[in-house]
């Protein structure tokens, strides 16, 4: 599965705060509904965006984490379901091993006591315990939509306490 891999300066996002890109760059991004709750160690993440769109199966999930260059951030479209958990330590494990910047999910999660010890941000809409089906459907690398906006691969995502924007440029030069 071919990943784009944009250029990514060296500086630190997580410094950023979203409630500064929005008072500074409010034509420049867009805004997720507050529908994902914070389940990762780290509360600020940031990198380019990299998409799958699955429902209740997790095969292309684990094989983008296994694949991904390092800072990228995943963002899974679930198809915004509750039925299953598409992320759980394991494939948590491989996103802290490999060094990606986050993972933003339109779904759930499991091992939810695992994952607030790694170092990673995971955004999520809920728990929940049973694993998902391993059928290994669904597309990769295309534009989805959840929480009021549109995840296109190559953007930039920037998420803390206060929220998640996206950009289609990178702010991490951004000076306030």
């Amino acid at each position: 599965m071919a990943h784009p891999t944009p250029e990514r300066k060296t500086v630190e996002t997580t410094n950023l705060k979203t409630a500064d890109l929005c008072d500074e760059f409010s034509e420049k991004i867009s805004v997720c509904e507050p529908i994902l709750h914070s389940f990762g160690k780290k509360r600020r993440f940031s990198g380019p965006v990299s998409t799958v769109k699955v429902h209740e199966d997790n095969v292309l999930v684990r094989e983008a984490l296994e694949n991904l260059p390092p800072g990228t951030v995943l963002v899974v479209d679930g198809s915004g379901s509750k039925k299953c958990a598409l992320l759980g330590d394991k494939l948590a494990r491989i996103a802290v091993e490999r060094n990606l910047g986050g993972i933003v999910m339109n779904g759930c999660v499991r091992d939810t006591a695992e994952l607030a010890e790694m170092d990673i941000g995971i955004l999520a809409l809920a728990a929940h315990p049973r694993r998902s089906e391993k059928r290994g459907e669904g597309e990769a690398d295309i534009p989805v939509a959840f929480g009021g906006i549109v995840w296109k691969p190559g953007h930039y995502v920037y998420a803390d306490e206060d929220g998640v924007v996206i950009s289609a440029e990178d702010l991490s030069d951004a000076q306030f």
